[in-house]
Parts: C-alpha cells; structure tokens; sequence
C-alpha cells in the first residue's frame, strides 16, 4: 500500500462487524479498505481445532449475512438453529424467580437465531470482503488527523491513509475514537466469563440454557449434534482453581452445575478466560468517524445482546455512508454523525442498562434487586402478551431496521 492511497471509507477492525460494514460498503460500490493486524490470515484455510467461542445471532443479524452472501453458505452446516431459550433461577434465593422458557413456535418465524463459531463467522466474512473488492490492510492503525473534508490515518508500517469517512471498529481500546476526541464511560464487575464447548449424552433439542447463579449467568447454548458452548461467568478468584481442573473433573463440575440437563459430559475444551467490563462511548459518532462494536458499547453475555447490537451498528453505518454518497453529500458531516449518534443511541443505552441491571441483581446482595428480578420473571411467565413482546424485542428490536437486516 502507497502512501497517500485515497479511499470512500476506511474501516479500521476485522471483527464480525468491522468486515460486515466494509462488506456492505463495497456492494454499495464504495472504494473501501479494512485495516488490521493479521487480517490477511484471515482468508487462509480453517484449521480443525475444538470451538471453544461461539456467537448467538438473532435473525435480523442472520438476514444480514444472508444479505453479505454468507449465509446459509458454510456457516449453516456448523451452526445451530435456536428454538428454545430456558431462564433457571439457581441463585437459591429467598425469593426466587420461576423458570421461564421461550419458544420460537409461539412466533411461528422460525428459530430465534443461530449459534455460529465466532472462528468461522470472521472466516466467511474476511473472504466475502475480498471477493467484494475489500482492500485489506495488515497493519495497526497509529493515529488519525481529522479535518473539515478529509481523515488521515498513519499505520504502524509508516503508510497514510485518506478517507472521507472513518468506521472505528477497533474494540474497546479504540484509538480512532481517541482521536476523535469522543470520552467514554467505564466500569468494570467483579466476574470473569469462561467460554469452552463440550460434548453431552442427552439432546439439547435447540434449547439454550441461562441458569442464573449468584455468580452471573451459567449459559449452554446449542451445537450441532449433542454438543453446546458454554459461557460460565465466575468470580475472579474461582479461575484458576476452575482452569487448574483435569478435562474429566471440569466435565464433572459442568455436569454439577446443569444438575445433569444434559446427561453425560465429556470432550471439553480448554476454558478461554474474559474479565468483565462495561463501557459506553458518550458520543457513538463525531469528526467524521462512526463507532461500531465494542469502541461504541461493552455489555456482559447476557442475552445474547452483544454482538447483535455490533452488526446493526455496522448495518446503520454502512446505510448512513452509502446513502450519503449516492445523495452527492457529505459522508462525515457533522449531520450524518448526529442522526447516527441518535439512532443509535436509542438501541444501545436501554438494552445496555438491562443487560447491566440483570447482571447486577444476580452478583448484588442487595434484596430489592432480587426481590425486582424474581417479579420480572414472574411477569413474563404468566402475563402472554408481555411474554411475547419480550421475545420479539429480543429478535427484532422496536423500531427501524437497517435495511440489510429486513430481509
């Protein structure tokens, strides 16, 4: 890459929602480039190894790989359908809350989702933004100088970069949102997510599990064949003595902490270890750079609310640029930045306080909280239209989709 190389749109990230941005731009027929470290890795042959990480996409986020041309394609094959999801209160509460399950018949859309390995899913998405014209970039991006018409980024291999408009998809540490100059709150919890896969004698017939334990959320969700992903948050000091355990005494464990759903467990991977934090950029978009994914938004695992939000971030981002330059306007204005920010904005902060305030009402000792928890499930087990509104807010959130998630 030359320096002084000019661009539509750079998007700095090779995340899911990075590369679907980038996809989506270059369909638009954008002149775009996706900057990373490693990102041209990205398109060599998979190895076979266990899947240990795995990302439960509701169907707006489905449409939109189906939109991007990766889906069903090889994704399906890996992945599994969600049909049930199940909330256990295991706290052993004084007041606990009953056990609530959702079913996507009572929708009649088909499954809530999918569960896709998170390996593959970046696999597909790095080779559809090849083959759509994506130029990828292996490198880091250093620092960004935002002008009134113009972004240049400066790379760790000493290149520059021009842009009308920058998609920060750079994670939580995001320097292009330092750069332009957006703040962010942070907080952290007193968890750490462990995430694995492991194989199991009885069928999980497209259930997920959240079992609500004192110490987060324990969740199963469904692999193809008799097997599931976990994620386990844990406090902080039960790591390693959880990660210290043999493979048939973390099987034993697992199977403990199910009280057997799932039968006999075995084959289980080597646990990947998360600390917990919160973060929220306090604008989402500013000096012509659109945040998207983890430099915008940091949720715990909790109802699959994460990375969801991330690809609509990435959908909203790519129809806001693309829009723009078929209208002969400006893609980084100060008004497109606004209306992203605000758009956004009324997604993120609500689903963020829940997810935050679910968490917290499971690690706090405070009894209002697990007093209001156990009457919220109570709520949505035995009120139908509330139940409902639930699950479709879960799937297909109020408000306007992003085209490419319409279908």
């Amino acid at each position: 890459m030359q320096n002084g190389s000019e661009f539509d749109v750079v998007v700095a990230g090779a995340g899911p929602a990075g590369l679907a941005s980038a996809c989506l731009l270059a369909q638009a027929g954008c002149r775009i480039a996706c900057i990373a470290p490693g990102i041209e890795l990205l398109t060599s042959p998979r190895s076979d190894e266990p899947v240990r990480r795995t990302v439960a996409l509701m169907q707006p986020a489905i449409r939109l790989l189906a939109t991007l041309g990766v889906w069903p394609g090889k994704l399906q094959p890996g992945s599994a359908p969600l049909e049930l999801l199940k909330i256990v209160d295991d706290t052993l509460a004084t007041f606990s809350a009953p056990t609530v399950t959702f079913s996507s018949s009572e929708l009649g859309e088909g499954p809530f989702g999918w569960n896709i390995p998170l390996d593959l899913l970046v696999h597909e998405l790095a080779h559809a933004a090849k083959a759509a014209g994506v130029t990828l970039i292996n490198a880091s991006v250093r620092g960004c100088q935002l002008g009134a018409g113009k972004a240049e980024l400066s790379l760790d291999t000493e290149a520059k970069l021009g842009a009308v408009v920058v998609i920060a998809a750079d994670g939580r540490q995001s320097v292009l949102r330092r750069d332009a100059g957006i703040s962010v709150n942070e907080w952290q919890y007193d968890q750490t997510a462990l995430a694995l896969s492991f194989s199991h004698t009885s069928a999980h017939h497209g259930m997920s599990v959240e079992y609500h334990k004192t110490s987060g959320p324990f969740t199963t969700v469904p692999l193809p064949g008799n097997k599931s992903s976990l994620v386990w948050m844990v406090r902080p000091h039960d790591v390693d003595p959880i990660c210290a355990l043999s493979e048939d005494q973390l099987a034993a464990r697992l199977q403990l902490e199910m009280h057997g759903d799932l039968g006999l467990v075995e084959d289980v991977t080597t646990p990947a270890t998360i600390p917990m934090t919160g973060m929220a950029a306090r604008k989402f978009a500013a000096n012509r750079v659109l945040l998207v994914g983890e430099a915008a938004h940091v949720v715990p695992p909790i109802g699959a609310q994460g990375l969801n939000m991330s690809l609509r971030d990435a959908a909203f981002a790519a129809e806001a640029i693309s829009d723009a330059l078929r209208l002969y306007e400006d893609p980084g204005s100060d008004k497109l930045c606004a209306a992203y920010d605000t758009a956004r904005r009324a997604d993120v902060v609500p689903r963020q306080a829940a997810v935050d305030t679910m968490n917290r009402s499971l690690i706090s000792e405070f009894f209002p909280l697990h007093l209001g928890r156990a009457v919220g499930m109570t709520a949505l087990q035995h009120i139908p239209p509330l139940k409902r509104r639930a699950m479709l807010e879960g799937m297909n959130p109020t408000g306007s989709l992003p085209r490419a998630m319409r279908g």
